[in-house]
């Protein structure tokens, strides 16, 4: 069988197996951040814009891309999974694509193979449709434009790669660090059109205009959408929200280093192996003769820790941003290794060679396999996000569709959106997340007056109120202010539901009579309340 015929069946076999894997998951309840796109992207296909009736810091690029997901998939937790298993398969087979361009065709194998892995870890949530995978796939394919062994790059490229990077920053902020990598690296390789191949520099003017021709095409994305945004009124809050109040929303520097602590012991245990071909990689790539081959990985290296570092939380998924990196490096590295035992007997490389590929890519699958092979999705809910109320927000959603009118609204007092797309209701109010509110940032007391406000005057004909940890993340120095309003605000409202979650195993339902006198018996509860309708 024919190199070329080896490579791509091996491709075929890997998006098989990823996509397989992916496909035990659909019904896996959504989280917080899915039903936020999820909600945003529903109000887009209703002709709401973003921004207008629900508010977040994220960049509207994955709204969008939601939104289009639910019109293609449908309006379902299975239509959205099946979205994300079209976006991972298209990133795996460019990340091959970029990783042969840069090291040969057995390292494009290996990258795509551990690319698919790595998406679908469930220790840096990689099962779940977050921002991040939008992100790595445009930036992928930015990055296959700019790929360093190009003899030449036509203004258009430049362009082209530039909108690339700039759709990936609409996706999530946090991307404009692979824009400034990829235009720190045409400023400092840019080669010329030499017709040997040879590892050119191009002068000054050149690459200056290289750079130029690249940030405007990133920009452009982003010039754009402030455009739609101005005509469809919601500009001011969309860079309130995105930019003023973003650039409150970070850790403190001092807990920056236990977090990032913290998640390398969550993670690089069940990524050893892959760790270890990506420190080899690195040794290789800082004696890599090909100037521009070099810098263009440890840039991308450099923008992805910068990008993951960003706010100082290092949650789970921003890991993710790191995987195409680690992916190429740890290609590269294993071709390094092949090349050190030059003087063995060929078969033995390869055997050594493909017991290294299949360690790291069964590692974390074998780390999670309870997760992707064997738990049910509302157990996987629970394993993965405690007691946090996912699995509950379903059959909530639902007493409120089967109760309610399209044009009836919804108030959820917690950071729950997921009910509010489940439920195919409207929010009274666009504070769809109550983390701002409790948050130590100057615009915290304002946020929870304009809650209060747009609920009141809304008159929503349900409110769900949460009391969990993960809903609110109330601090010690926290406004309170809400709470009160809320004691005094429920008095007028007839409680027809109780959710009460007293351990991961247990969930109690109260509906209608039974709601009225039942008191939780934990700490992590949700309770519904009814509007009665006016004459």
């Amino acid at each position: 069988m024919k190199p070329r015929v080896v490579t791509w069946l091996a491709l075929g076999l890997i998006l098989l197996g990823a996509a397989a894997i992916r496909l035990r998951l659909l019904d896996l309840p959504l989280d917080r951040d899915e039903g936020e796109y999820a909600y945003f992207g529903q109000l887009l296909l209703e002709g709401v814009p973003p921004y207008a009736a629900a508010y977040n810091l994220k960049a509207p690029g994955i709204y969008v891309a939601y939104a289009l997901i639910l019109a293609v998939f449908g309006h379902t937790t299975t239509g959205i999974h099946l979205g994300l298993i079209v976006v991972t398969s298209v990133a795996t087979v460019l990340m091959f694509v970029l990783a042969r361009s840069l090291a040969g065709p057995t390292a494009g194998v290996v990258a795509a193979a551990l690319y698919a892995t790595q998406a679908l870890n469930p220790k840096i949530l990689g099962f779940a449709a977050y921002a991040e995978h939008f992100v790595l796939l445009f930036v992928i394919a930015g990055s296959i434009v700019l790929q360093p062994l190009a003899r030449s790059r036509p203004p258009l490229l430049l362009v082209a790669g530039g909108l690339l990077f700039g759709l990936a920053f609409l996706m999530k902020q946090s991307a404009a660090a692979f824009v400034l990598g990829g235009a720190l690296y045409l400023l400092l390789t840019t080669g010329g059109d030499s017709s040997t191949g040879e590892d050119q520099i191009a002068p000054w003017p050149r690459r200056l205009r290289a750079v130029a021709l690249f940030l405007g095409g990133a920009v452009t994305p982003f010039v754009l959408v402030c455009l739609w945004l101005l005509l469809a009124g919601t500009l001011g809050t969309f860079l309130f929200w995105s930019f003023v109040y973003g650039s409150t929303y970070s850790a403190p520097l001092s807990a920056g280093g236990g977090n990032l602590g913290g998640r390398f012991v969550a993670v690089a245990p069940s990524s050893s192996v892959t760790l270890t071909l990506v420190a080899i990689g690195l040794g290789a790539l800082l004696r890599d003769s090909l100037r521009s081959r070099k810098i263009f990985v440890l840039l991308m290296a450099a923008a992805s820790c910068v990008g993951f570092a960003v706010g100082l939380y290092f949650r789970p998924q921003y890991c993710l941003l790191l995987i195409p990196a680690l992916a190429v490096m740890a290609a590269i590295g294993l071709d390094a290794l092949g090349r050190l035992m030059a003087e063995r007997p060929s078969g033995l490389r390869r055997a050594v060679s493909v017991i290294l590929v299949i360690t790291a890519v069964a590692q974390p699958l074998y780390a999670s396999r309870d997760v992707l092979f064997e738990l049910g999705p509302a157990q996987i809910s629970r394993l993965i996000y405690g007691r946090n109320p996912f699995p509950e927000s379903v059959p909530i959603a639902r007493y409120i569709r089967e109760h309610t009118a399209p044009g009836d609204r919804v108030a959820v007092v917690g950071s729950e959106p997921q009910i509010y797309f489940y439920a195919g209701r409207r929010s009274a109010t666009g504070y769809i997340y109550t983390y701002p509110l409790m948050e130590p940032q100057p615009y915290a007391t304002a946020m929870q007056q304009a809650m209060i406000r747009e609920i009141e005057s809304a008159d929503p004909r349900y409110v769900v109120f949460v009391r969990a940890v993960g809903s609110w993340l109330v601090r010690e120095n926290s406004d309170k202010t809400i709470f009160g309003w809320f004691e005094q605000y429920q008095q007028n409202l007839k409680r027809v539901g109780v959710v009460d979650i007293p351990s991961r195993q247990e969930t109690v339902y109260r509906w209608g009579d039974d709601a009225a006198t039942y008191a939780p018996r934990s700490d992590v509860w949700l309770m519904i309340f009814e509007r009665g309708r006016k004459p």
